[in-house]
């Protein structure tokens, strides 16, 4: 408003002076040139007046503009005691000011919350000039981190540490990479850095931020779980062949008991060799369970053979019908084929289907009339369809739904790793593995192999 205040009585004065200029012509029409001496001084003097105005406001119009190119908002143009049209200029002027100084303090206290959050945060963050390297900001996490004082550039770290410097100079924006830093000159004193970068442009420059995470401690505590899940994984499946062995090879022991009591037949020599045998085979089978994770390496080669379905379930009946008989669980067997043969790891198999089992005892323990049923038939698709099922508690589809999701456990005193690696092992089989449950009626684990 002020702006056009000015503009509007520099427009009179030209339009005032306008006038003034063409009356001459008029007087000199109308036969009065006498008129012209009061004229003539009267023009002199608007042409002065306006030459005057304009330069007080050019004059202010420099300081305003120096005051801008130097930042100094703290300048004051006094508003009293001259022209009224200066005065609405240094109004003008004056409000601008008031604005920027705003506008600067809004920047300065933002800057100094940023100085604070970066003081703060344990990351360390570093942003330099991407042309020529020249560091911008570094905060004292990183120099704490790599004991660096001050980094007028990025270039120092490739004194200091040359595969660090690569990381961080070859890094992409948006990219994350874990890196080794030297924390001092010397070899040995090296901690694990996460690496992350983003970058921008701004006034035809390119800038780069790269933060510096410390992983050391992450990477000692993510080390020291997996050593503990990975003893979970052998002590539950060590747990779970040992447990049928124990049970069977008590009960040879009373059986020959009573043998050595009523006189041993040639039917009750035969049902301990049997028995003995299922124990050597599975010990045999738990052996090679665990020589393969020795190297604390997941599964990944199978000792595949021609697998006969009907033995396969016939000595996993054996194993387990001392656990089921104590808990009075029914076990059925239902074969559509007598011959039905899988190429299978025999040993590994025998992991899977012990593991289902178990779990299938476990969902059917408070059932009045528990059964658990094992099955085999030829799928529509030409596919062996293996299938463990029971009338235990179910399961909610949530739950269906992490089941074979590593360390998920409902049970208490679950590890969570029993369908994981019984999904792994059929997985490496080329084939899947399936769950269908309700809860209250039964659940359903259904292997299919190619």
């Amino acid at each position: 408003m002020t702006f056009k205040n000015f503009e509007g009585k520099l427009i009179l004065r030209v339009i005032l002076l306008c006038i003034t200029l063409s009356t001459p012509a008029f007087v000199i029409f109308k036969g009065l040139p006498e008129a012209l001496v009061f004229l003539v001084p009267l023009i002199i003097y608007q042409v002065f007046e306006l030459i005057r105005f304009l330069k007080q406001a050019q004059e202010e119009l420099n300081q305003f503009v120096e005051s801008v190119h130097y930042r100094d908002f703290s300048r004051y143009f006094t508003e009293k005691h001259d022209s009224a049209q200066l005065v609405a200029l240094r109004k003008g002027f004056n409000e601008i000011n008031t604005t920027f100084k705003s506008i600067n303090r809004e920047k300065e206290t933002q800057h100094q919350h940023l100085q604070k959050i970066l003081e703060m945060v344990e990351t360390g963050i570093v942003t330099y000039d991407m042309n020529s390297g020249e560091v911008l900001l570094m905060n004292e996490a990183i120099k704490k981190l790599l004991h660096v004082p001050f980094m007028k550039t990025i270039h120092y770290l490739e004194k200091r540490d040359k595969e660090l410097y690569a990381d961080v100079v070859d890094l992409q924006p948006g990219q994350s990479k874990i890196t080794t830093a030297h924390t001092t000159h010397l070899e040995k004193n090296t901690i694990k850095v996460l690496l992350s970068a983003t970058a921008w442009q701004s006034n035809g420059n390119r800038y780069k931020l790269v933060a510096f995470q410390n992983v050391n401690e992450a990477l000692d505590e993510t080390e020291s779980q997996a050593w503990q899940k990975l003893l979970n994984v052998m002590t539950h499946e060590i747990m779970n062949s040992i447990a049928p062995i124990s049970s069977l090879a008590d009960t040879l022991k009373n059986r020959l008991k009573e043998a050595v009591v009523t006189g041993a037949t040639t039917e009750d020599f035969e049902d301990l060799e049997v028995g003995v045998g299922t124990i050597k085979r599975r010990s045999e089978g738990l052996l090679k369970f665990a020589q393969t994770y020795r190297n604390l390496s997941k599964i990944t080669t199978l000792n595949l053979n021609q697998v006969n379905i009907k033995e396969l379930f016939t000595n996993l009946h054996r194993l387990m019908q001392p656990t089921l008989a104590q808990k009075h669980i029914q076990l059925n067997i239902m074969l559509a084929d007598q011959h039905l043969f899988l190429q299978a790891d025999p040993n590994l198999l025998d992991q899977v289907l012990i593991n289902l089992l178990v779990n299938a005892m476990e969902a059917v323990k408070d059932v009045p009339e528990p059964e658990i049923t094992l099955s085999a038939n030829i799928g529509t698709d030409g596919k062996i369809v293996i299938k463990v099922s029971d009338n235990g508690a179910g399961m909610s589809r949530e739950v269906q739904e992490k089941i074979f999701i590593p360390f998920f456990s409902t049970k208490k005193q679950g590890s969570g790793i029993g369908l994981s690696l019984c999904k792994q092992i059929v997985m490496l089989h080329r084939g899947t593995i399936q769950v269908q449950s309700e809860e209250g009626v039964g659940t359903v684990f259904i292997l299919r192999f190619g």
